[in-house]
Order: C-alpha cells, then sequence, then structure tokens
C-alpha cells in the first residue's frame, strides 16, 4: 500500500481518538447516556453513563493505537518523515474541525483556519526542503517507485576495484533515460 492513504488514516485516526477523548469527559455524553437508558427501559442512568464513558476511553484508546500503527508504517514507506507528518497533520486539523463542528457544534473562527492553513503551508514548504536536500546529497531510492525506501546515500560511481576487503560494493550513476527523465543505476559489485 502506498504511504499516503496509511498518512491520510492516521490523521483521521487521531482526530477520531480526540473525539474519543472529549466524549469521555463531556457533558454530550451524560446525555447520551440517558437517551440510551431511556431507549433499554432502564431507571438507573448513572451505570449507563458509566458504561458509555468507559467505552469511549476504550475507543480513545484503540484508535490511539491504531493511529500510530498507521504513522508508523506510512513513515516506513514514505519519502520523508517531513513529508508524511505534513499528510497526517493536515488530515487530523481537517477531520478535528469537522468533528468538533459535527458532534460539539463548534464552529470555528476565520483566525482558527488561517492559523492551521499557515502550519500546513510550513510544514508543506519544510517538507519540500527536505526533499530537494536529499536529491542534492544523492540519496537513492532502492525498489523502486513510490513506495521504495530510502536506503541513505551512496556516491560511488567509479567501477575501481580499489577495496581490498573481498567485499561486496555498491556503485550509483544518474544518466538521462530516452524520455529526458533521470535514472539512478544502482550496481552491486564485488570488491
Amino acid at each position: 500500500m502506498n504511504w499516503v492513504p496509511l498518512a491520510l488514516l492516521s490523521g483521521l485516526c487521531a482526530a477520531t481518538n480526540g473525539l474519543f477523548a472529549k466524549l469521555t469527559t463531556t457533558a454530550l455524553t451524560t446525555s447520551i447516556a440517558h437517551s440510551i437508558a431511556g431507549f433499554l427501559g432502564l431507571e438507573s442512568q448513572a451505570g449507563v453513563e458509566v458504561v458509555v464513558r468507559g467505552v469511549f476511553f476504550v475507543l480513545n484508546l484503540v484508535f490511539n493505537a491504531i493511529m500510530w500503527t498507521l504513522f508508523t508504517a506510512a513513515l516506513s514507506r514514505g519519502n520523508s518523515a517531513t513529508t508524511v507528518s505534513v499528510i497526517n497533520t493536515t488530515s487530523n486539523f481537517l477531520a478535528a474541525a469537522m468533528f468538533g463542528f459535527y458532534f460539539f457544534g463548534e464552529a470555528l473562527p476565520g483566525s482558527w483556519w488561517i492559523g492551521a492553513g499557515m502550519l500546513i503551508a510550513g510544514s508543506v514548504v519544510i517538507s519540500r526542503r527536505d526533499v530537494m536536500k536529499k536529491k542534492e546529497e544523492g540519496y537513492t531510492k532502492l525498489g523502486g517507485g513510490e513506495d521504495g525506501m530510502e536506503r541513505g546515500r551512496q556516491r560511488d560511481d567509479d567501477d575501481d576495484d580499489d577495496d581490498e576487503d573481498g567485499g561486496v560494493g555498491l556503485s550509483s550513476s544518474r544518466e538521462p533515460s530516452a524520455d529526458g527523465a533521470d535514472v539512478q543505476n544502482v550496481k552491486l559489485r564485488r570488491t
């Protein structure tokens, strides 16, 4: 799976985690518990409220665990930690805003949207800078495609066998392909 959906889902799970954390402690949960008790025909609403708050707390923990699992998977597949964090944070901000509006009637002022936009824009700038810096430093992506994993720098462009340890070396070179795209060639060689 590509890292982008994982980062989006991890941000959504982070917002959902926050939603359940708030539902664990808010007065809205009392109303939900009273509605459930009335629907079930129970006279004791206090016990139902404890159970409902407990369920919300457990869901808070579950979504937190899911969020970290997805975020870690996105980090392992992504181009950079900053890029993954930008997608995660953007998803989290937008979902949290929608949840707050829908479940709690929280209308966010324009200054919140401006601030969130500035944070996201700043993160995108930093992310693009990190990607460009890695390209300039000669990072290679092994495994191919968008799902390839960065394995670090390797700038040994010569094929001479001046290493005397009898091991294996990795050489890397760049050259244009037929369509003009920059292609990274990586060769494994005996040293």
